[in-house]
């Protein structure tokens, strides 16, 4: 096994030892659920409505309004779903994309083959595009298309040395706080804050009070917007 901080010694064993299931959630769409955790990789109330939410519409086409050239960062890969549902959305929007996501313990074939999104998305390029994403290489730059290209990191988040202010997004996409709360700290949105551009946008689904003092702490300004329809009641947009 890869050696990690001490630190991560908690989420390494969860990570690689506990079982995980995949749920129906409410919007008809996929998800994995970890029991032994209580814990799910998207919200029940609908994995695809979270993302298009949380992550396309307020963060990617929030940006793509002022940029021609966006540069994403995952933290939370999980299911690919949130790297899917930006390389759909690029095809109206045009954009130049390079998105780097982060994953610290890879999901298994067997378990991506079986998820749903390509059949519930009914979009003509799903297949095609799921498929790249998942053969593509771990660290190594892949064109998915001509106007994305994705970058897989299998690290940990703390464990990656960034340079400052490359970053025009980034989808904080990591378990609940109660779960891995060492990833919600201060210590954390302070290297978050660094690798973004001045007006450099993070967005999560997470809206406790503690996640929006520590992003206040670094310097971002807190927008509590509206949650997907049938899921969270508030979603959350932090700029710098």
């Amino acid at each position: 096994m890869q050696k990690y901080p001490s630190f991560l010694g908690s989420i390494v064993t969860k990570a690689t030892d506990l079982k995980r299931e995949i749920i129906t959630t409410a919007d008809g769409s996929h998800s994995l659920y970890v029991p032994d955790l209580d814990e799910h990789y998207h919200s029940y109330h609908g994995s695809i409505k979270e993302s298009q939410r949380v992550f396309i519409e307020l963060g990617l086409a929030y940006v793509a309004a002022n940029l021609d050239f966006i540069s994403i960062l995952e933290v939370g890969m999980g299911t690919g779903l949130n790297v899917l549902m930006t390389a759909l959305a690029n095809e109206g929007l045009n954009k130049s994309i390079r998105y780097d996501a982060i994953e610290a313990f890879p999901l298994e074939d067997e378990l991506l083959n079986q998820l749903n999104y390509v059949d519930q998305l009914l979009h003509t390029s799903a297949a095609e595009l799921f498929q790249s994403i998942h053969l593509a290489p771990w660290s190594d730059g892949a064109e998915i298309t001509d106007l994305f290209k994705l970058t897989k990191i299998e690290a940990p988040i703390e464990a990656i040395d960034f340079s400052p202010e490359q970053y025009d997004l980034i989808y904080f996409d990591a378990f609940a706080p109660e779960v891995q709360g060492e990833l919600w700290t201060e210590e954390i949105f302070a290297k978050m804050y660094a690798i973004l551009k001045p007006g450099g946008v993070l967005s999560t689904y997470c809206v406790k009070g503690d996640v929006k003092r520590a992003l206040k702490e670094q310097g971002f300004a807190i927008e509590k917007h509206k949650g997907p329809d049938g899921g969270k009641r508030e979603v959350l947009r932090a700029i710098k």
